[in-house]
This record gives C-alpha cells, sequence and structure tokens, in this order.
C-alpha cells in the first residue's frame, strides 16, 4: 500500500502527528494502536494473524 493511501487510513482512524510519522512503519503501527491492536508490524517474522489489513506488506 502507497504512503498517501496509509495516512488517510491513519487520518481516519484519529492518530495523531501524522505529519510527525513520516516511515510506512511507523503510520502503520500508529494504526494498529489507535485500533486497540499491538503494533506489531515488521517486528515479528510472522504472527500468525491472517485477518491483519497489514499482513500482505508484513510478511512481503
Amino acid at each position: 500500500m502507497k504512503l498517501e493511501a496509509i495516512k488517510e487510513i491513519a487520518k481516519a482512524k484519529g492518530v495523531a502527528n501524522i505529519t510527525k510519522l513520516k516511515k510506512k512503519e511507523d503510520l502503520i503501527r500508529a494504526i494498529q494502536l489507535a485500533e486497540g491492536n499491538t503494533d506489531c508490524f515488521l517486528k515479528i517474522p510472522d504472527c500468525g494473524l491472517t485477518g491483519c489489513a497489514w499482513r500482505e506488506d508484513c510478511i512481503a
């Protein structure tokens, strides 16, 4: 997913300080936290959460 699309999702989820988050990983982790999930994007080789919206980008 492109960075601009991720920024739009972050904005919709109410993530604060979007402009300070420059990296894709940081934005996705902020979205994960805003959703009440663990901010595990690219931290765990394969968490096994098949329903995660970020799984395809994470394991690629």
